[in-house]
């Protein structure tokens, strides 16, 4: 059983990279799980019975609680793994670290008080999707053997044409990320990003991804209060 953040209603998702990065998994390995959202206003009350001070997303497996995300996405990849059921450890060591420097420099530049650091921390977060886009865009070994003259990748997801354990965790920001910017700065992730652009077109296809994102007005709603006002 799986607890996650309920949105302001309650009961359906609300905006959390971390539970989403979990959801994704357990879609991608396929197994029957329950999935209990918690409305945060009595997380507390629920949770005091099985986690003590524990913050969502929580796992309880067999009776008992576990609590980090990391430690959660290790326990599901060392449990639920092959035979029986898919590996989703990237292939490549650089998939797992692409794009994760973004979520903290949109953090900082988002949260930002001084309006006068506005255009560096911008300039900082769209260096980081910039790397990204680059490594998006290169093409990887096993598409070299394919296709020797490849200049520029075609494929789907970080690591290939699979969802892997890197997507769980970078997806769910880089939405964030897009969805925030677009709406308090009117600055989403640049069109001419296309290695970007492909990865989340791509990933908005994906049935694992689209059924355990919550809905933008949930993400926009979560940010309200941290975000400084444009005068």
């Amino acid at each position: 059983m799986g607890e996650t953040k309920a949105s302001d209603d309650g009961e359906s998702i609300g905006h959390c990279p971390f539970c989403q990065r979990l959801f994704m998994i357990l879609l991608l390995k396929g197994i029957p799980f329950t999935l209990t959202t918690v409305d945060m206003k009595r997380a507390l009350d629920v949770l005091k019975d099985f986690a003590p001070g524990a913050q969502l997303p929580v796992l309880l497996y067999n009776g008992e609680p576990k609590t980090d995300t990391n430690k959660i996405e290790e326990f599901l990849e060392e449990t639920l793994g092959p035979p029986n059921f898919p590996s989703l450890v990237p292939r490549y060591k650089e998939s797992s670290t692409a794009g994760n420097d973004i979520f903290h420099k949109f953090s900082v530049f988002i949260k930002n008080s001084l309006p006068a650091q506005d255009e560096v921390l911008h300039k900082n977060l769209l260096k980081a999707l910039l790397k990204l886009d680059r490594y998006l865009s290169t093409p990887l070994e096993y598409e070299l053997v394919q296709d020797p003259g490849l200049t520029v990748s075609r494929r789907r997801f970080l690591d290939g044409d699979q969802l892997t354990l890197a997507d769980c965790s970078l997806l769910p920001k880089l939405n964030i990320v897009d969805i925030v910017c677009k709406h308090y700065r009117q600055l989403g992730i640049p069109q001419e990003l296309r290695g970007v652009w492909r990865y989340l077109d791509s990933a908005g296809e994906a049935k694992e991804f689209k059924s355990s994102c919550p809905d933008s007005k949930e993400i926009v709603q979560a940010y309200r209060t941290v975000v400084r006002p444009l005068k």
